[in-house]
């Protein structure tokens, strides 16, 4: 959400808080589409038709022929036409004060009019400054005028009296928010925020959050002393510094979102609390890292570092497949895929390179094994670490995407031990301050280390409930000098709980049309849930009962996986057929499952005769369907089908086999809703 003085400007300023790679009706270009084409485009209603609309309107379109098509209000094409005007005259110039005042009224960023006229952009902030023009804040009466608003948030305008007073108080945090909740950044980050300002305020400081999402907790007007509803770009940042002057600003705490603001804030001069930019970025620039993990005699999966296609496919060779293509800076595994040959290697980097990357992209040898997170909380010297969650999807699964275990149920006690050996090492080497969090893969007894994050994590909301170590309060803490121990803490791992906490991951896959439901390294999960006991077994059922995996209803499920698959298959099909469950299976499949003894009915493939898998699917009748995608890009249209029918259709669907697993075990030693135990979350 934006807010401004004037819709040109609202409108502008929204599209630039999508976090989207986009900052002004130009950002998606349809101009090689006809007329024509373009009408035909504008009845398709997805995110990027109000940039075809644009394009429309440049092309001479009239309002009542864009009406016609959309039904979008002449008044608001008549705004958007408006704003393409502007973007004309900027384009023919002169720049003129006068051009340029009335650019920024519409909050027309300096970048974008750098752009449209050829000026440097640090040339368009020099004209503006020395004439004037700078962005002034208004109040959003909390109060409706009844009384003096005491809890008031701001918004950003150019022309009129700047309403927001500057205070100086002993002490002022800036604390960055996460944007837009999305898939790979979602409410978990501002929790984080929410928790961070609550302590600082306890702290005596004056808190001052940045943030544009009005399904937040963090823009609620009475969590900071005061709030700035802008979009998170450092412009906009910059104007905000400026008024306020804070003494510091806390970005571990906002996810991808608010790390990627780091370096324009130093060159604004704030300084930022906790963990220094250069370790920052220390953990994500790979030489840099190969050099710590080095020095720590810590070993990871190899790999190298790429800017184009060529490169990449030339690591890949040297490291064999398959690899792991992904691109730095990013969270939720945004762009992330596992790549088996050349042509995969060039489809992804393509896919990468489509939106300009400002950091190298990271190509590293697959490894398979079992994935370990940590979050800890380290002062510089000592390091808390609360608990060790386990992943019951293998590794090539986004950590978000995977059931998360705490305490790890299968790891050995030498793992553990290395683990948080190697958790200090990274904490001490990064001179991490606050927050940080490292994933692990754990193949046999050796321990990978396959990414380290120095902020908040998905996790930490997770880890800090079902341990009760308050985790932000604590790296909040850790943050203005104090040190765990005088927290009250004991460094190092903390003693397991004597529960089982599940966390399990939910999706959307029905309300999101034509959606490819495989799991991956690019996360999909919407939500999550979280099932305790004091066993791992019912902890497990609880948390498939929280994702809405209700079992067993008809006792009929489709088993058809890729031939890889076919072994592990065969043990989760035999546990399924104990529990009474009727099996059906594709040819292939069948075939394996009956030679290993479990009675499974053959049937035919979509484009076969009746009954198909799919009539199976359509008659409602199916529990379940374990579906694994054949490796690679190419996935098969019939498994695509298959996948889709069955989540539109009701029926639950896994796609790992892992997953599978964890199922049919919550089932045999559970098996009935009535059999659950409660558990007092405040007794734990």
């Amino acid at each position: 959400m934006s807010i401004c003085d004037n819709f040109e400007g609202a409108l502008m300023k929204a599209i630039r808080s999508l976090e989207q790679h986009v900052d002004c009706l130009l950002s998606y270009d349809f101009s090689e589409l006809t007329a024509e084409e373009l009408l035909e485009r504008m009845n398709i209603v997805d995110d990027q038709r109000i940039y075809v609309i644009a394009e429309a309107l440049r092309k001479g379109i009239d309002y009542h022929t864009i009406h016609s098509i959309t039904m979008i209000d002449e008044w608001f094409i008549d705004k958007l036409a408006v704003l393409v005007e502007m973007e004309n005259a900027l384009r023919k110039g002169p720049l003129t004060v006068e051009l340029l005042k009335e650019a920024k009224r519409m909050e027309f960023p300096d970048c974008v009019i750098g752009r449209l006229t050829g000026t440097a952009e640090k040339e368009i902030k020099k004209m503006r400054y020395e004439n004037g023009i700078t962005a002034v804040f208004k109040m959003v009466d909390t109060c409706a005028a009844e009384f003096e608003a005491a809890t008031p948030y701001y918004y950003s305008c150019f022309g009129g009296e700047n309403e927001a007073a500057e205070t100086r108080p002993l002490k002022k945090v800036l604390v960055l928010g996460s944007g837009p909740i999305r898939i790979g950044q979602g409410i978990e980050f501002d929790y984080c925020s929410v928790h961070a300002t609550w302590a600082f305020a306890k702290e005596g400081y004056e808190t001052v959050i940045i943030n544009n999402n009005p399904e937040t907790v963090s823009t609620d007007f009475d969590i900071a002393d005061k709030l700035y509803f802008e979009p998170l770009t450092p412009e906009d940042v910059e104007n905000i510094v400026k008024i306020e002057k804070p003494d510091g600003a806390v970005v571990q705490f906002g996810g991808q979102t608010a790390i990627k603001l780091t370096e324009s804030l130093m060159e604004m001069g704030v300084p930022i609390l906790g963990t220094s930019a250069e370790n920052v970025d220390a953990a994500e620039d790979r030489e840099l890292f190969d050099e710590i993990l080095e020095k720590c005699g810590i070993p990871r999966p190899s790999g190298g570092t790429v800017y184009t296609a060529k490169e990449a496919k030339k690591v890949a060779n040297q490291l064999g497949y398959p690899v792991l293509v992904r691109p730095s800076y990013v969270l939720g595994g945004q762009g992330m895929q596992i790549a088996i040959s050349d042509g995969e290697v060039e489809e992804f980097m393509e896919i990468i390179n489509r939106i300009a990357q400002d950091h190298p992209i990271l190509v590293d040898k697959y490894l398979q094994g079992k994935e370990i997170e940590v979050d800890a909380v380290c002062d510089g010297t000592d390091i808390l670490i609360p608990g060790i969650m386990e992943h019951i999807e293998r590794a090539g699964v986004h950590s978000g995407d995977s059931i998360s275990v705490y305490p790890a149920q299968s790891i050995s006690r030498k793992v553990k031990d290395t683990i948080a050996e190697y958790t200090e090492k990274l904490a001490k080497a990064l001179h991490v301050i606050g927050l940080i969090n490292i994933q692990f893969i754990a193949v046999g007894e050796e321990v990978y280390v396959i990414e380290v994050n120095p902020r908040s994590s998905r996790t930490v909301p997770y880890i800090s409930k079902v341990t009760g170590i308050p985790i932000v309060d604590l790296a909040t803490q850790v943050i203005i000098g104090k040190t765990i121990r005088q927290l009250g803490y004991e460094p190092g791992l903390q003693k397991e709980a004597e529960y089982v906490a599940v966390k399990m991951p939910v999706f959307s896959f029905e309300k999101i049309r034509g959606a490819e439901i495989s799991l991956g390294p690019e996360m999909k999960s919407t939500g999550e849930c979280l099932g305790i006991s004091k066993t791992f077994h019912e902890a497990l059922y609880k948390a498939f009962l929280g994702a809405g995996v209700h079992l067993p209803k008809f006792r009929r499920m489709i088993i058809t996986v890729k031939d890889a698959d076919k072994g592990e298959a065969i043990e989760i099909g035999r546990r399924f057929e104990k529990l009474g469950y009727k099996i059906y299976a594709t040819r292939s499949t069948a075939n394996a499952l009956k030679e290993a003894g479990v009675n499974a009915r053959k049937v035919n493939k979509i484009q076969q005769e009746s009954p198909t898998v799919m009539d199976l699917i359509l008659g409602h009748e199916i529990d379940l369907v374990i579906d694994t995608p054949t490796q690679g890009r190419d996935k098969s249209r019939d498994g695509f089908l298959i996948r889709r029918t069955a989540i539109e259709t009701g029926a639950n669907c896994l796609t790992s086999l892992d997953t599978a697993r964890a199922l049919v075990t919550s089932l045999e030693h559970i098996g009935e809703e009535e059999h659950l135990t409660l558990v007092d979350v405040a007794s734990l």
